[in-house]
């Protein structure tokens, strides 16, 4: 496949609204399917799929850890794209969610409590 093809394709990959908002948040780093969900407010199932198809393309990879499965970038290209699309990330760590069980939200959640 020539660079114009790959380049095109990794495009295509990303033309979906919602595939394009998990690379967005994936820029932050490293982020659990159930965070993505609780942050689209979208059926895991969906989260799923479009995951699957990132994976697919080669711009996202993950990991197991227990029972929560992690997703990170890949491909550092896709950051640069990101950056000309939609300008830079608005923050630079991952955003904290009431009711998401997540450990990084529930490790935030217990500091505040005690």
């Amino acid at each position: 496949m020539s660079g114009y093809e790959t380049d095109a394709s990794k495009l295509k990959v990303m033309g979906h609204p919602v595939r394009l908002q998990i690379l967005d948040m994936l820029r932050v780093g490293e982020i659990c399917v159930c965070h993505i969900e609780r942050s689209l407010d979208k059926r895991q199932a969906y989260i799923s799929q479009q995951l699957m198809t990132l994976r697919d393309a080669g711009l996202v990879d993950s990991r197991k850890d227990g029972l929560q499965v992690y997703y990170r970038l890949v491909d550092k290209q896709v950051v640069d794209l990101l950056n000309l699309l939609i300008g830079s990330p608005t923050t630079e760590r991952l955003e904290v969610l009431e009711g998401c069980n997540c450990p990084n939200c529930v490790t935030v959640h217990s500091t505040e409590i005690e």
